[in-house]
């Protein structure tokens, strides 16, 4: 299925740089094919890295921002601005999805919630069409909630030892 994917939106890519009189070059349709053979988010950075490691295909930073810049434009790609870093991710296929994120470490996970994209989809707006959504949850992730109990535990201990000393 993701190489039908990968078919689809190199078609709609094709069909937009030909029908805007754009070139057709070989930087663009790789970094399409490396987004959407990544799972999950990536930053700037990561995509380069892969497209020189994976695809022996280096890129300057710029050509990078301006095709993402322009799959965005397409809704092949969707922007994510999170607390401390963008990242990216082909959403052709996965318009409307919900991300927790940890405000202490920053990581992000995606959410399945079936229930929340059946109530965002049957509701009604007015003079608006929707064509997707994505829902951000913050919090603290069981990771961090663990190092914050281990963290209380010693300073309780800590307490404890120099109440211990001054008696």
């Amino acid at each position: 299925m993701r190489e039908n994917i990968k078919v689809t939106v190199r078609n709609i890519l094709a069909n937009y740089l030909e029908l805007n009189k754009q070139r057709k070059t070989p930087e663009r349709f790789t970094i399409l094919d490396a987004v959407y053979s990544i799972n999950g988010h990536f930053t700037l950075e990561e995509l380069g890295d892969k497209l020189s490691q994976e695809y022996n295909f280096p890129v300057s930073r710029a050509t990078l921002y301006n095709t993402l810049k322009l799959l965005l434009e397409l809704r092949l790609v969707t922007r994510h601005r999170f607390q401390t870093t963008t990242k990216y991710e082909a959403c052709f296929d996965n318009d409307s999805h919900s991300h927790q994120i940890c405000t202490m470490c920053g990581k992000v996970t995606e959410v399945k919630a079936p229930r929340v994209i059946e109530a965002i989809n049957s509701m009604h707006m007015k003079r608006f069409r929707k064509d997707g959504f994505t829902l951000y949850i913050y919090g603290v992730c069981s990771t961090c909630q663990a190092k914050l109990t281990r963290k209380s535990v010693n300073v309780s201990k800590m307490k404890n030892q120099k109440n211990k000393v001054k008696q």
